[in-house]
């Protein structure tokens, strides 16, 4: 099936609040808890935080979609980045983080990703950005493996909660 790509806007909320829904367990660890993964998407990936995403003019989010329906999404986000670990371990500045990239599981394999990517980081680029960053699950075989063949390198490590519970991040940086 044909994949289209386009930057999503103020419209889309509840289109990238389902597909957000749909995947971001998918890079979860094992041991991530059901409580813990449903108290991260009512508190981070509802409609209106994603409505919110798309009036933040410091952010930029682009939409797979495939007969109509979102099957993938990348936010990126403009600007120094607000954790310490995360800015101890960068550098390349201005920077640009790589908030999401997520791709619905019956659509892996198919380029989707890699679109998104490119997408994602000629935005950066023409808004300014000399590299971009991202956290990454460390037992995300599958993600750290797509992001490596992508240009990113590992530069440093920080925490990322999902509900209560504390999950350890690779940071990994790439020049633009």
């Amino acid at each position: 099936m044909p994949v289209t790509y386009r930057q999503a806007g103020p419209a889309d909320a509840a289109r990238l609040s389902l597909v957000a829904t749909a995947t971001f367990v998918l890079a979860c660890p094992p041991h991530t808890t059901a409580g813990g993964i449903q108290q991260h998407l009512a508190a981070t990936l509802t409609e209106e935080r994603f409505a919110e995403h798309l009036a933040d003019e410091g952010r930029m989010l682009f939409l797979a979609e495939s007969e109509g329906l979102p099957v993938g999404y990348t936010m990126v986000i403009l600007g120094p980045a607000t954790d310490s670990d995360v800015r101890a371990a960068l550098t390349l500045s201005p920077t640009a983080e790589l908030s999401k990239c997520y791709v619905v599981a019956g659509h892996h394999g198919q380029g989707i990703a890699a679109e998104l990517m490119r997408l994602s980081v000629e935005a950066a680029r023409a808004r300014g950005a000399s590299g971009m960053w991202l956290g990454v699950n460390n037992e995300n075989v599958r993600a750290n493996r797509f992001y490596e063949k992508s240009g990113f390198a590992v530069v440093g490590t920080k925490s990322f909660f999902v509900g209560g519970e504390q999950e350890d991040d690779f940071v990994r940086e790439r020049t633009l």
